[in-house]
């Protein structure tokens, strides 16, 4: 059986300031529940409750479960409080359901539109601070997943495969942000099959992507465009991902995600649910 979940950056909800107007969490879950969408992601940290028998309480109320979390923190800052910080998280986590740590390398700057270039002492500290991250999750029963995201210090394919060769953490294949930093992500599966740990499904278009790449666009001007579509809308090749996870044997969570920016007016509001419903309606034709 297929598990889809939600997250909550579909409805505008991130950790970058200044990112747009956030929808409460009772809208946000409602919702999510109304579409029929059994589980969900923990989005930034705050956004829902801290304690994991709140944040079970709050859940259960709309009949969700709880995936796992997104967390972006500096990698490569040899300072303890990196993994202690996402030791918390996957603590949380780990008392309130959630399987999955879905690590991103953070740069240290707000947003993801600039990226100063990383030492090779740096980059070794990221992949350090990754396993350490990973055995404490482990502990808890929480397995860790390194997400390649734009705007971080693991976004070209050139950064994607060198963590492949260095680090043995299996990945968050986000079918989007792979392909805005130029990987294919079909192409990524296809010749690393078993360091699938995570799928966040998205579409995107291609030629807002190809800006973002040579600079032309901020990635926050082209979400704000539009660059995330719902599934079927864009130029992922969904098909093709699709039957190559399920021909090795993917057994995880799928979990749906546009980045969503929403403006301060309310007229944009009912988008993020449309565009959820218009993405569920075609990943089940994919899976038929």
């Amino acid at each position: 059986m297929t598990k889809v979940a939600a997250a909550p950056i579909s409805w505008g909800v991130c950790e970058v300031p200044g990112w747009g107007r956030v929808l409460p969490p009772e809208t946000v879950l409602g919702e999510m529940a109304a579409l029929g969408i059994t589980a969900t992601e923990l989005g930034p940290p705050g956004y829902l409750p801290t304690t994991a028998s709140d944040l079970v309480t709050a859940l259960d109320g709309y009949g969700l479960g709880l995936v796992g979390g997104f967390f972006a923190t500096a990698l490569h800052d040899a300072g303890e409080s990196t993994v202690e910080d996402a030791a918390e998280v996957a603590e949380l986590l780990a008392h309130a359901g959630g399987g999955v740590l879905v690590l991103a390398a953070a740069t240290g700057l707000d947003g993801y539109d600039e990226r100063p270039a990383l030492s090779d002492k740096e980059w070794a500290t990221l992949i350090d601070n990754s396993a350490r991250i990973a055995e404490r999750a482990a502990a808890l029963g929480v397995r860790t997943v390194l997400h390649p995201h734009v705007g971080t210090h693991v976004e070209t394919y050139a950064e994607v495969e060198r963590f492949v060769h260095d680090s043995d953490l299996l990945l968050c294949i986000d079918t989007g942000h792979l392909l805005i930093g130029g990987t294919d992500p079909v192409d990524l599966v296809r010749r690393h099959p078993r360091r699938v740990g995570h799928v966040h499904l998205k579409d995107v278009r291609e030629d807002l992507a190809e800006r973002v790449r040579t600079g032309d666009l901020t990635y926050t001007q082209a979400v704000k465009e539009g660059i995330y579509v719902p599934l079927g809308a864009g130029d992922v090749d969904l098909a093709a991902m699709l039957k190559l996870l399920r021909d090795n044997d993917y057994d995880g969570w799928y979990v749906l995600e546009q980045d969503t920016a929403l403006p301060a007016d309310t007229a944009t509001d009912p988008l993020p649910r449309a565009h959820t419903k218009q993405s569920l309606d075609h990943l089940a034709r994919l899976m038929a």
